[in-house]
């Protein structure tokens, strides 16, 4: 376990979103010993907060395989200088290539030798992908449903942020448009037979998740990584997802109470950080203290 010396982070109760800007300039990572003029990858994304590079779960998992995996990136937070009217991040720009959702970014990342999981049997391979899916169908849907349904975080946490790094008048628009994407999302994976009312659905995704939760915690038992020594595809996606869940000062804390009573969880997020993006965590304790 990475010990960085970070504070234990309350429940969140009662406790308001800081507006404190943590995303950093337009700025190159990995990018020593290439030649000059060679085309960097740019990965356009929403920034940080909580000590974290990106508090928006996908461009989390996408920034953690790129350092896993060594991929040179020009960082481009979304800031007020943002023109897109669609949300469209993560979006990783190369050349004339432009490619969005973080399942093809990965394996975009792959094909230009960027790979994490050049350690992985075909066996884990395979595990890999089942585990990822199940993030996404079980683990997903509650974290949406925390962020942006719940009417108390989504008021006093998730609205207020993103409205604050959205220029004028995408501000108005966006996180709406954002909300009504994240339930839509929901309904579309849960909201079926025999589940017919909006808590009927609610109670199901949360159990989904705490469900998920468990497993994981299972599945990584005391090892660091969840196949061994190395962070692979599977750690960026769990860290992507936990990781906002785990420092996020929510107000409604449900799936986030569960979360911390999984301490190998928790310390494998705190690893990740500590180990891999030093200088948030840095920034994190300067802003507490």
């Amino acid at each position: 376990m990475c010990r960085c010396g970070s504070a234990p982070p309350g429940d969140g109760r009662g406790v308001r979103l800081s507006l404190r800007q943590e995303i950093p300039d337009r700025r190159s990572v990995v990018v020593a010993g290439l030649p000059r003029g060679f085309p960097v990858m740019e990965l356009r994304y929403w920034g940080g907060d909580w000590g974290l590079p990106s508090v928006h779960p996908e461009c989390l998992a996408v920034l953690a395989y790129a350092k896993f995996g060594g991929a040179p990136l020009t960082l481009t937070p979304v800031d007020y200088t943002w023109a897109s009217s669609q949300g469209e991040v993560p979006l990783l720009i190369h050349k004339d290539d432009v490619i969005a959702l973080p399942v093809n970014i990965l394996s975009y990342f792959r094909k230009q030798k960027y790979n994490a999981d050049y350690v992985l049997s075909a066996r884990e391979g395979s595990d890999t992908l089942a585990y990822v899916a199940l993030l996404e169908e079980k683990l997903l849907p509650a974290i949406l449903h925390t962020f942006w349904v719940d009417p108390d975080n989504y008021s006093s946490v998730t609205r207020p942020w993103y409205a604050s790094r959205i220029p004028f008048p995408l501000r108005f628009y966006l996180p709406g448009r954002m909300y009504r994407e994240a339930l839509n999302r929901i309904l579309v994976t849960k909201g079926q037979p025999p589940l017919y009312s909006m808590n009927e659905v609610e109670a199901q995704i949360y159990k989904d998740a705490k469900e998920c939760l468990n497993l994981l915690s299972n599945r990584l038992g005391r090892s660091q990584f969840f196949f061994g020594d190395m962070p692979t595809t599977l750690d960026a996606f769990v860290f992507g997802f936990l990781a906002p869940l785990y420092k996020a000062r929510l107000l409604k804390v449900q799936l986030q109470e569960h979360l911390k009573q999984l301490p190998n969880l928790c310390d494998f997020c705190d690893h990740v950080l500590c180990v891999h993006f030093t200088e948030h965590t840095e920034v994190f304790l300067e802003a507490i203290q």
